[in-house]
């Protein structure tokens, strides 16, 4: 009783007909919406299509139709949107998402997070794999500036090497490298704008 009056009042306050739905036996679905803010890039199977929804359907896995991977950057603050139950975890959310765009890397590497807005601060905080997303949208109601979930590089302080790939790994060294080739190009830069402006002064 006490959920059928909480979904009452979610739906209430709804405008976009992406209502809460009870079910018999207590259970319900609604619709979450995720953030993906990744910035390393994701592991994809190289050459395949976008998955229709005659594969979503027949649930095939396209990922598994080749062995050649890609890494590829997923468009930065992409949003989207699933429809999921009550009973449905963190964890499984993650791995949803990858599924969808068929990024087949490891799903430990990823995290959920919880973004709140508080006093004009945002305040993220990771939610643990066995959370219910839609129960906390439901007692932040459907307003996304109050809670949104976050889809972010799972960051515990220590990397674990082990499991990534090759190719992702070169891929790193990559991005590594032309990182320090900026960051020695805005250096040199800095000093040469201020031996200028010395010899100026002298």
């Amino acid at each position: 009783q006490e959920i059928k009056q909480k979904i009452e009042k979610y739906n209430a306050k709804v405008t976009n007909c992406l209502l809460m739905k009870l079910n018999e036996d207590g259970t319900y679905t609604g619709f979450i919406k995720v953030h993906l803010k990744l910035r390393r890039p994701v592991t994809v199977p190289a050459g395949i299509r976008p998955q229709s929804i005659y594969d979503a359907l027949k649930e095939v896995n396209l990922a598994e139709m080749t062995d050649k991977r890609t890494s590829f950057y997923l468009p930065l603050d992409a949003i989207k949107q699933l429809h999921i139950s009550s009973t449905t975890t963190v964890s499984e959310v993650i791995q949803g998402l990858l599924k969808k765009f068929m990024v087949v890397d490891n799903p430990q590497k990823f995290a959920l997070f919880k973004e709140m807005r508080k006093d004009g601060q945002v305040l993220l905080q990771k939610l643990p794999l066995t959370e219910y997303p839609l129960y906390l949208r439901l007692l932040a109601g459907p307003d996304t500036d109050v809670l949104s979930f976050v889809l972010k590089e799972n960051e515990t302080g220590e990397v674990e090497w082990d499991a990534f790939s090759i190719p992702e790994l070169q891929n790193f060294l990559m991005i590594l490298d032309k990182e320090e080739k900026e960051k020695i190009q805005q250096v040199q830069k800095k000093y040469e704008k201020f031996k200028q402006r010395l010899q100026q002064t002298l």
